[in-house]
């Protein structure tokens, strides 16, 4: 039954990654340039910690480790569902409603209808430098750090990709609400990027804690560093992103239910 139920997307995501094989040398130039941007996102970091030696508490290694779980967790996101953000397009053209006329699941038949295999790039960078910043800031290995380190981007990534669905389905009732929703999933990347403590008052409250940004990779980075919480928050925090991704992602479905629920097409 399930199998079932998966297989047409499946054929759907072949379908594009042969479909962007055929094309070797655009490709490898578009895996090379989506590799660039993630490239550029640790020279960031480089370059911060060329005018400090350290940035809210933390040094270079412990703030690469903090980028690293972030930034994998956002690249993995952006490759499953990054499609998503284009939603306001696909409701102009009236893909959105050709879709929705087919006996399948609109959001999978959404991410499955241009995936970019190219952002592959990106996750392997991201998963490369999680594993030197590791290697290089975790001294004391424990069972349950590794569990941590593995666990953590993933929970990262299902955090995000809650992220991009909830912003996205804004464009249901606003369709040039893109750039709003960049600010929170490229926004949010950044943010989660560096460390809370480089944040002040109500920044750091309503985006680390409301938004709970701050569960991403902030808390788990303490303890796998082990590391106290400079803000005074408990040691069970390093586990708050389990908690964090769970309720992005039960928020994340009900708003894409309401918001198809509420769709009325384009009228043509």
């Amino acid at each position: 039954m399930a199998d079932s139920v998966v297989r047409p997307y499946l054929k759907l995501v072949g379908a594009q990654i042969r479909s962007q094989a055929q094309y070797r040398t655009s490709f490898i130039l578009d895996l090379l340039g989506q590799t660039v941007f993630t490239v550029l996102d640790f020279l960031t970091v480089f370059v911060v910690f060329r005018i400090t030696p350290a940035l809210g508490g933390f040094d270079l290694s412990e703030v690469l480790l903090i980028s690293a779980l972030a930034i994998t967790g956002f690249t993995i996101a952006d490759l499953v569902v990054g499609n998503v953000e284009r939603l306001s397009f696909y409701v102009r053209t009236g893909l959105l409603d050709a879709m929705l006329i087919r006996p399948r699941r609109i959001l999978p038949q959404l991410l499955a209808v241009d995936f970019q295999l190219r952002r592959i790039g990106r996750v392997a960078l991201a998963v490369t430098v999680l594993i030197v910043a590791a290697s290089a800031g975790v001294t004391d290995w424990t069972w349950w750090r590794v569990l941590l380190v593995v666990i953590t981007p993933l929970t990262a990534a299902v955090f995000f990709c809650a992220v991009f669905i909830l912003t996205a389905t804004s464009m249901f009732w606003w369709i040039d609400a893109k750039e709003f929703s960049a600010a929170f999933t490229y926004g949010g990347r950044d943010f989660t990027t560096y460390p809370i403590t480089v944040y002040e008052g109500v920044f750091r409250r309503l985006f680390g804690y409301l938004f709970g940004f701050g569960f991403v990779s902030y808390y788990p980075a303490l303890s796998l560093l082990g590391r106290d919480d400079p803000l005074g928050g408990p040691g069970w925090l390093g586990w708050s992103g389990l908690i964090a991704a769970a309720v992005a992602a039960t928020a994340a479905a009900l708003m894409w239910r309401t918001g198809i629920r509420h769709y009325k097409g384009t009228g043509s």
